[in-house]
């Protein structure tokens, strides 16, 4: 569905790819409406125009950000560097939130 929209639409609609990713990939499987709002709004951090520019970062430390165009080894070398288990920053929480987890 994804490569559907890209080819057929001049302009990216990123709204209609969080709709689809959030109400119908996972819809059925987050139950809860504010978790269900929550999923939304998360994917609205990366599903977005400003994640296609260099610099983007997904987290307030700058650890998550999407590398720059390059080659396979470069990926591997940024994915090796990102720690095994991901903070709480990564999906825009604060760091209390491993406490309560």
């Amino acid at each position: 569905m994804l490569k559907m929209f890209l080819e057929e639409q001049d302009d990216i609609p990123w709204d209609a790819i969080v709709w689809i990713t959030s109400m119908i990939n996972y819809g059925g499987r987050v139950t809860d409406a504010n978790d269900l709002r929550c999923l939304s709004k998360t994917l609205d951090k990366y599903y977005c125009v400003e994640n296609l520019e260099d610099g983007y970062i997904y987290s307030d430390s700058g650890k998550y950000y999407c590398p720059p165009f390059g080659d396979l080894q470069s990926y591997k070398t940024y994915i090796d560097s990102l720690p095994i288990v991901e903070p709480p920053e990564v999906f825009g929480l604060h760091d209390n939130a491993d406490i309560s987890y």
